[in-house]
């Protein structure tokens, strides 16, 4: 990937904003619960958007304001910040495009499932519980991905009956230990920053001072890119991922 000064010089040409963007079916798997869907998980440096194309269902949410439900119908648009505890449930057919701040850093480990915490403890146990299998039969996959995210599901479930507790302490405990765990990976992090937001950010400052001078030469640059999925239905946290390589 070209530097950050050679994207103000010439143009970033990633996503806008450095986004990444995924289309999702969520896993339509019934929970202890009697719910269907997803992993709840959470993110500790990237904003997530939801654009609804098809279906119907919901997000729980669980943050230190509490634990909220919000309704995913067709043309709704849903996003939250970082801290956002999320579980995606699917009343029927829901498919959502995925909007990701940070292009690459979930896939780089900026997320964080709501494991119970004997496990969030312990960073190789917690790896081994959330990794699926590099290969495998579509089955031993299907039953991986079901086990990591009934995991979470029963540290999720501990987590609300503390927050309408009135208890805050479990899910500020959960948020030290998310910090725990992806704390060797943040200098990684950094460079997919610089490469993605910070690029796109640069470049457009570098265009309006050359259009301040009067200077329309960044347009003799101008380019289209077009791009179809690197991978089709992959186990997702919240469910079967079309996704794209923009690097």
């Amino acid at each position: 990937m070209a530097s950050t000064a050679d994207m103000s010089a010439v143009g970033y040409d990633g996503l806008p904003g450095g986004i990444g963007v995924s289309r999702l079916k969520v896993y339509d798997w019934e929970a202890a619960d009697g719910l269907r869907g997803g992993t709840p998980h959470v993110h500790l440096s990237c904003s997530e958007g939801y654009a609804v194309t098809g279906g119907r269902g919901m997000v729980q949410t669980l943050t230190a304001s509490g634990f909220e439900q919000t309704e995913l119908t067709p043309g709704a648009l849903v996003w939250f910040t970082p801290g956002t505890i999320h579980r995606l449930v699917n009343e029927g057919g829901l498919t959502i495009i995925v909007l990701m701040q940070n292009c690459g850093l979930p896939e780089a480990g900026d997320a964080v499932l709501t494991l119970p915490p004997p496990l969030l403890a312990d960073p190789v146990a917690y790896r081994a519980a959330v990794t699926l299998p590099e290969a495998g039969s579509e089955k031993e996959l299907e039953a991986a991905a079901r086990r990591r995210r009934d995991l979470a599901l029963e540290g999720f479930a501990a987590l609300r009956r503390a927050s309408e507790a009135g208890d805050p302490e479990p899910l500020a405990a959960f948020h030290r230990a998310a910090a725990a765990l992806v704390r060797p990976f943040v200098g990684r992090w950094r460079g997919r920053w610089r490469d993605g937001a910070v690029a796109a950010s640069a470049a457009t400052g570098a265009q309006l001072d050359r259009l301040e001078r009067g200077d329309a030469g960044h347009l003799a640059h101008a380019r289209l890119r077009s791009e179809q999925p690197a991978a089709r239905g992959r186990y997702g946290m919240c469910g079967r991922l079309d996704v794209y390589d923009l690097d």
